[in-house]
Order: structure tokens, then C-alpha cells, then sequence
């Protein structure tokens, strides 16, 4: 079976605009969640999240592009040209059908349909730009992409909420593995946090008005983020016959449904998608140094997730380090396993475990080694992200050290 492997890596989110930047943050254990700046927050009774502050869209893209772009594309486009830039990487014509793009988002264009909502139905306006559609679907993003750097192999978009980009970059190693590409553009990117997108957050009421503390047993509920990771996935002798510095592998993927609740986790599914991914990649529990968390901060997903980690690492979870880096960037929805992912990449090139930030007191029911608030040096050469989604969607990524 083909290797594959990660040689680029690309991100914008709440934490830094660019790889370099977001890793430092996580290496200080730095929370970038704070106030919201949106109009009508007076209407909102959630105020915060971790947004990207200061994104001046004009100076970025012209007047043509901006027609085109909502804001999770330009999150997406500017964090592809990062990963493609570390990887070294164009796509000549002769090999465009071989390389593909797949992305995951939750709610796509959400920023437009919201602004066009308010045209529509507040404003009173009878028509709207011809590009709002284009603007606002959910593959818009992929799409550009393909335009952008010469992709004319597989291309599409996975929508299965917070669990978008593992599932994204699983398929993105299939086709690999399968022989349909040797290079794969993947990861994720959302931008929801607008007035319609908060609004909608928080009549579920698994929302925090403070902050982010998952496995915490002060832990208050989830904060929105935002923002796009873009990883280059190639054939591992592909990478090598190109040259290319190698940054991990993705030796394992498991993908399943709970079966069960629209909302509520289970502690049986996430714990069968652990298990696949290591079978997946050949690893024992023992393996693992490293478990980047879905790790929400509501009290039903931590303890779960949780129990699933000791239902399937056994004796081998009180040695393994746990943490959630969504107390620092947010719970990105759709593009959060693609952030996440460039923590498990840190401990693997580096030997550093991102902390789980804003952590101040111990739950007996998330009785893990958390890695509280500040970043831990240690050789990691395997991890695994979790992702578990509304509606019982899993996915697991494992990696190894190349």
C-alpha cells in the first residue's frame, strides 16, 4: 500500500497568520479567545470567540477576487499558498490530472448568505451580487483552488460539521493510497462567526460566556473560532523523488458513525474510531505519546472522549499526554481538525505538546494527563487527532515521525 506523507503546511486563524506564528502561540499556551467584534452583539448573549482579528481583505485580494471570495476562502486560499510554498511545490501540466484537492467545511459561504440575508430580508434590497452563490457553496473554496494551483484530479468538499477536515484529509490519503493522485491539497476552513452564525451556536446552549476550559472541572461549554489549514499530501516516493523535507505520516485513518444521537457523543464510537486508526497503522496503544483532544470543554464530550481514550489505550492512558488546543484557537467547526493537526505535527518535528490551556481544576471523570496550561518538551513519534462530530460523525487521524 502507498505511503503518504505530509510535506506542506499552510493555516490563518485567531492564533497567527501563518504557521510559524500560530506554533509560537502554542508553544506559549497562549489563548487568543476574546471579545467579538461583529455587528448587533448587543442581540447576542455569546461575546466571545477566537477570531481572526485585523483581516484586511482589500489589501489581500483585488476587486474581481473579492466578488468571488467569502471570507473562509480567502482563509483557505491564503493558507494553501503557504503549505504549496513549504512544499516546494507546482504542478506542472503534465501531472495536473494527478493531484486533487478536497476540503471540509461546515457552513461554507456562511458570511455571505448571512450579509445577503440582511440585504434581503432587512434592508429590503429586491436583488443581490450574481456571484452570490458562487460565493457562498460549499465546494467554492476547493474549487479555487483547483483554479489556483493546476489541480484537475479528484476535487470536492466533506461536510460533516466539526469533524469536516479529519474526514477530508482521510479521503485525501485514500485516493492517494488508491492510486488516484500522488498529491493531495486538504485540510478545512470556516468563518461563522457573524451574527447569524453566533445566533445559531447559541440556542444549542453548549456555549461559554467566559472561556474555553475543556477537561477542566470548571469547564463551561464551548467558543467559537475561525480560520483554514491547508496540508500538501503526497505519495511518499513521490516526496522523496522530488526531494521533499518530509513532516509526517499519516500511517492511519478510521472513519465510522455512531448510529445513536443527533447531538449527545458516544463514549462506543469515538473509542471504534481510536481503535481503527491504530489497526489502520499498525501501532500498539503504547505507541501513542500524543492524543490531540476533540476536546470541546462541554461536560458531556470531555467525559466521554475521555472514557473512550481508557476503553482503548488501556494501562497505556496514564502515560500518554492528552491535549485539547481548541482552549487556545477555538472550536473552529469544519476547519478545527486541520488547526489541530498542526499541533500533532509540532510534536512530532519538534518533541513540543501544545497545553490545554486555561485548565484550573481536576475532574475525576477527565482523569487523563491533560498537559495544563503549559507546553511540555518530550519525543513524541506517534499521535493520534480525534475528531467527533453533531451527529455521531467520527474521524481519527494517526501519524508517525518521518
Amino acid at each position: 500500500m502507498r505511503r503518504v506523507v505530509i510535506t506542506g503546511r499552510g493555516t490563518i486563524n485567531a492564533l497567527g497568520r501563518d504557521v510559524p506564528s500560530t506554533l509560537a502561540a502554542m508553544r506559549a499556551g497562549r489563548s487568543a479567545i476574546g471579545p467579538l467584534e461583529m455587528r448587533d452583539l448587543d442581540r447576542l448573549t455569546i461575546r466571545i470567540g477566537a477570531q481572526v482579528r485585523d483581516h484586511d481583505e482589500a489589501a489581500i485580494f483585488d476587486r474581481s477576487e473579492l466578488a468571488l471570495y467569502d471570507r473562509a476562502t480567502q482563509f483557505t486560499i491564503l493558507s494553501a499558498r503557504e503549505a504549496m510554498a513549504e512544499a516546494g511545490l507546482e504542478i506542472a501540466s503534465a501531472r495536473a490530472e494527478r493531484a486533487g484537492v478536497i476540503l471540509g467545511t461546515s457552513g461554507g459561504g456562511l458570511t455571505t448568505q448571512d450579509a445577503n440575508f440582511r440585504a434581503v430580508y432587512e434592508a429590503g434590497k429586491n436583488r443581490v451580487h450574481p456571484f452570490v452563490v458562487p460565493r457562498l457553496m460549499a465546494n467554492a473554496a476547493a474549487s479555487h483552488l483547483s483554479m489556483l494551483h493546476n489541480l484537475k484530479g479528484p476535487a470536492f468538499t466533506v461536510s460533516t460539521a466539526c469533524a469536516s477536515s479529519n474526514h477530508a484529509i482521510a479521503q485525501a490519503v485514500q485516493i492517494i493510497r488508491a492510486g488516484m493522485a500522488d498529491v493531495m491539497l486538504t485540510g478545512g476552513a470556516e468563518a461563522m462567526l457573524c451574527f447569524g452564525g453566533v445566533k445559531a451556536w447559541e440556542g444549542l446552549r453548549v456555549m461559554s460566556t467566559d472561556t474555553c476550559r475543556p477537561f477542566c472541572a470548571t469547564r463551561s461549554g464551548m467558543v467559537q473560532g475561525e480560520g483554514a489549514g491547508v496540508f500538501v499530501l503526497e505519495d511518499r516516493e513521490h516526496a522523496l523523488a522530488r526531494g521533499a523535507t518530509i513532516l509526517g505520516e499519516i500511517a492511519g485513518i478510521a472513519m465510522n458513525a455512531d448510529a445513536a444521537d443527533i447531538v449527545a457523543p458516544s463514549r462506543v464510537g469515538a473509542a471504534r474510531a481510536m481503535a481503527g486508526a491504530l489497526r489502520d497503522a499498525g501501532l500498539d496503544p503504547r505507541d501513542i505519546g500524543y492524543i490531540n483532544a476533540h476536546g470541546t470543554g462541554t461536560t458531556a464530550n470531555d467525559r466521554t472522549e475521555c472514557a473512550a481514550i481508557r476503553e482503548v489505550l488501556g494501562s497505556a492512558a496514564d502515560d500518554v499526554a492528552v491535549s485539547s488546543t481548541k482552549s487556545m484557537h477555538g472550536h473552529c467547526i469544519g476547519a478545527t481538525g486541520a488547526i489541530e493537526l498542526l499541533a500533532c505535527l509540532m510534536a512530532l518535528t519538534e518533541g513540543v505538546i501544545a497545553p490545554t490551556a486555561n485548565w484550573c481544576a481536576a475532574d475525576p471523570e477527565c482523569d487523563l494527563d491533560v498537559v495544563p496550561n503549559v507546553a511540555r518538551e518530550v519525543p513524541v513519534t506517534a499521535c493520534l487527532s480525534n475528531a467527533f462530530a453533531f451527529g455521531g460523525m467520527n474521524a481519527v487521524l494517526a501519524l508517525v515521525a518521518p
